[in-house]
């Protein structure tokens, strides 16, 4: 699944998680580091580790918040205008990763069946 999505994203200066992460960012505003990692599902860690280069690129930024011990993330413009450069890029993974699960064997994979 991870190569499908990877192989849509060539080309696009971003790796599928970054583009996951900028687009979390896009639609929640700046976040604490932890609330980011829980909604990602990311230890603390990990995602500090996935931020590096997004930094490095000017694509997200640390703000200021009242607790001086909270590290806020924001999107940057500069990121803004990346992750919306590669939406049709997520928009073509998104549309063909039904043939994906088909080659894998995983049919009706429907949802609202769990639980």
């Amino acid at each position: 699944m991870t190569q499908h999505y990877e192989a849509s994203f060539r080309g696009t200066g971003l790796r599928a998680t970054q583009f996951t992460l900028l687009a979390t960012l896009a639609q929640t505003g700046p976040l604490p580091l932890s609330a980011l990692a829980t909604m990602l599902g990311l230890e603390r860690t990990t995602l500090t580790r996935n931020l590096g280069p997004l930094e490095k690129k000017g694509y997200v930024s640390s703000v200021a918040d009242d607790d001086q011990r909270v590290r806020r993330i924001a999107i940057t413009k500069k990121g803004e205008a990346a992750a919306l450069a590669a939406l049709d890029a997520w928009k073509q993974a998104q549309s063909t990763v039904g043939e994906v699960l088909d080659r894998m064997g995983i049919q009706d994979l429907n949802i609202s069946r769990c639980g």
